[in-house]
């Protein structure tokens, strides 16, 4: 039995949220203030331990629903019964298989069909359709009192405001049903339910959810001693365990320093009892005070005792310790007390609900990267472990849900675990299955789905944190690389209007694609986020040439753009496809006449159309004037040596990076014109692309504006990150 989709409306961010879970764990990601909490206050809202209906405030529903509700109570409660939905809602939908025991859930059932196995259990808190005319008339009594206040002039919204704050709790309530699923066109029924009675029907002995939040108690302060808090706690879970002979050991040791320490405590405080005496407290031979040792009665290990790590054999206070290893042994105990608690260890009647879920929010908290791989390495065999218990009685159905900001936890994560939350407005998220995008890139061309795997392996193992980031860079290679930071903060510091905001103040990750960016087409549709693609237009020439078995074929060969009549650059076919086959052998031209804005693109039907609102721009070599001469590169090198020559001949000596380096000054005799292209250059001087990115970086002076004060970033490259700037 396990859960396989949770539904939230109206909660917070959650305006219509739809959440698939794993069988065992399921990570969701997403970048801030995308509802992932907002998730697990749902489910502990509803499901929790404590009261919902009390819990519950006005700032919990959806702003939108504040909104259409204001309209109904102005109108008198008209139009209320039109909405959809009329308060938060909660679906949970469970999933059993025939060897489950279906005594808890039976109360959910409303299909005698034996092949439907799903059952639905809702939760809402909600106005019935009488509730919004009562509710109506209320707020207009209260407005009636502040309206004419000449001491505080409310408007009627802010009056409205003020109202269901305070008197929410009054009108709403908390209902529970089952809903029935129809197994034919997987979607519910809402009109045909069961109202759930909790005073007959325990939820408890179905659904078992406890919580891990990211405010932790784990802190390092000198009177802090949470972590033997906490041991106490797991005590508390397993001490009951008569058959464990380590507790039994442990209870004997206490029994036997008890009446130890009792003799003791007789002489320690016979003084003190001798002068409560006096004071007639004590009848003579009616009553005896003593103090006792009672060790094995009272929370030894939260009273008595005091976690500590050696270190060269010296025993440090677990204050001394590090933020990460704290809350990573605070996260592993709780665990093992809730899975304790989910098990009903110490409790032989205590029989585990039917499914224990298991929400951990942000373990990555204070550890580095290296534990935090660590930490998801781990965790399933932990858990499946602790579902197991020590014997088959206890043994519990367990679903972990974890939260994370982590590009580490989510780079050891199984790809097909993971759930990604985009926000889609201001009042809504939705949730993505990181899974479907193998479907979106299957081909018939591509059989084994190369392409996706590719794309699994590569985002996981090297750029993970584009997860959640707001935007993202795709660059071709090592040049780029080293230099997009320094042309970002350049373009910073060169800003006039300081009210925009800075590239390096923008949550922006750096990916590099190569010349085939096209691959993360449809992943980075997927997320949704902004995407500037820097990349060459890389000209080429037709020529036929003849193979090796004597057959002649058209290929296309590198050139400089002015003789270029087509591009070998992949990632812009894909992306200017449809438009360059209409220009035919002169598609290369249609690429040199292409204006800032008509880069922005947008797909539509899985075509890509200029359209300045788009999400995308692809941006290229464009022609170059410099003191009055024009130039077109071909690359990246190609385009800031025709920028920046003077810079380099100027700094000559420090460019190690260089070759040839009497091409850089050489000029044509009796002129002022350089006798080598930059295209030349770029090919024939460099000889490492990062040593020479390197160079620039070292040779870089600073002045009271920018520190890349010496060299200028080639136009198309600044173009593009100007409109990536740009909200």
């Amino acid at each position: 039995m396990k859960i396989t989709k949770v539904i939230i409306n109206n909660f917070r961010l959650l305006k219509n949220m739809e959440i698939d879970l794993e069988e065992d764990l399921s990570l969701i990601i997403g970048k801030n203030n995308c509802g992932k909490t907002s998730v697990l206050s749902a489910l502990s809202k509803f499901f929790g331990e404590q009261k919902a209906a009390i819990s519950f405030n006005y700032d919990d529903f959806n702003i939108d629903f504040q909104k259409e509700l204001f309209k109904c109570i102005e109108n008198q409660g008209q139009g209320w019964e039109k909405q959809k939905i009329q308060g938060i809602e909660i679906y949970i939908f469970i999933q059993y298989t025939d060897a489950d025991n279906l005594a808890n859930i039976s109360s959910l059932m409303l299909d005698l069909d034996p092949d439907n196995k799903v059952v639905v259990l809702k939760a809402e808190y909600t106005l019935d359709d009488s509730g919004i005319f009562v509710l109506a008339d209320a707020f207009e009594k209260y407005y009636e009192r502040f309206k004419n206040d000449k001491r505080n002039k409310l408007s009627k919204i802010e009056c409205y405001n003020k109202f269901m704050h305070t008197k929410l709790k009054k009108f709403f309530k908390l209902v529970y049903k089952a809903i029935l699923f129809d197994k034919n066109n997987g979607n519910i029924c809402p009109d045909v339910f069961r109202i759930i009675d909790k005073r007959k029907i325990d939820l408890n002995k179905i659904i078992s959810i406890k919580f891990i939040a990211a405010k932790r108690e784990t802190m390092n302060k000198d009177s802090d001693d949470t972590l033997s808090n906490l041991s106490n706690k797991y005590y508390e879970k397993i001490r009951d365990d008569a058959e464990n002979p380590i507790i039994q050991s442990f209870e004997d040791e206490l029994v036997n320093t008890d009446v130890s320490l009792t003799k003791v405590y007789e002489g320690l405080f016979e003084k003190v009892i001798d002068k409560v005496k006096k004071f007639g407290g004590i009848k003579e031979n009616e009553t005896i005070v003593k103090i006792i040792s009672t060790l094995g009665q009272q929370q030894l290990l939260r009273d008595n005792t005091t976690m500590v790590y050696e270190a060269d054999n010296y025993q440090l206070p677990e204050s001394y310790n590090g933020l990460g290893y704290l809350n990573l042994i605070s996260i592993i105990i709780k665990i093992e007390t809730i899975l304790a608690e989910f098990r009903g260890d110490n409790d032989d009647s205590s029989v585990p609900a039917d499914i224990n879920l298991l929400f951990i929010e942000e373990p990555e908290a204070h550890t580095h990267p290296q534990m935090q791989y660590i930490f998801i390495k781990n965790i399933k065999n932990l858990l499946l472990n602790g579902s197991m218990g020590e014997n088959i009685k206890h043994k519990i159905n367990l679903q972990t849900v974890i939260t994370t900001h982590s590009a580490h936890i989510v780079a050891e994560c199984d790809f097909d675990d993971i759930k990604y939350f985009q926000k889609t407005s201001t009042t809504n998220v939705v949730s993505k299955n990181l899974r479907n995008l193998e479907v979106e890139y299957k081909d018939e061309n591509d059989p084994q789905n190369r392409r996706f795997k590719f794309l699994k392996q590569y985002l996981t193992l090297n750029y993970a944190e584009i997860f959640f980031a707001d935007k993202v860079v795709l660059y071709e290679g090592d040049t780029e690389r080293i230099l997009l930071p320094a042309m970002m903060k350049k373009i910073d510091q060169e800003e006039v209007d300081k009210s925009i905001l800075p590239l390096m103040a923008q949550n922006i990750s750096l990916l590099e694609a190569g010349a085939n960016s096209q691959l993360f087409d449809k992943f980075l549709q997927f997320i949704g986020i902004k995407t500037l693609i820097i990349t060459d237009i890389d000209a080429g020439k037709e020529a036929m040439v003849r193979d090796k078995n004597g057959v002649d074929r058209t290929v296309i060969k590198e050139t400089e753009v002015e003789n270029g009549t087509t591009t070998s650059n992949n990632a812009l076919k894909h992306y200017y496809g449809t438009a360059l086959e209409t220009w035919g052998r002169t598609k290369l031209n249609f690429l040199k006449t292409r204006k800032k804005e008509q880069k922005i693109l947008i797909n539509e039907n899985g075509i890509w159309k200029q359209n300045k609102k788009g999400k995308l721009m692809v941006v290229y070599q464009t022609e170059e004037v410099r003191d009055g001469n024009k130039y077109y590169p071909r690359s990246f090198e190609d385009a800031f040596l025709f920028y920046n020559r003077e810079f380099v001949i100027d700094n000559i000596d420090s460019f190690s990076s260089l070759q040839k380096i009497d091409k850089v000054e050489e000029k044509v005799a009796g002129t002022s014109k350089y006798k080598y292209s930059a295209y030349e250059l770029a090919k024939d001087c460099i000889k490492s692309k990062p040593a020479f990115s390197m160079d620039v970086l070292l040779c870089s002076e600073a002045n009271d504006i920018t520190d890349f004060s010496n060299w200028e970033i080639p136009p198309y490259i600044k173009e593009g990150l100007e409109w990536l700037r740009a909200d």
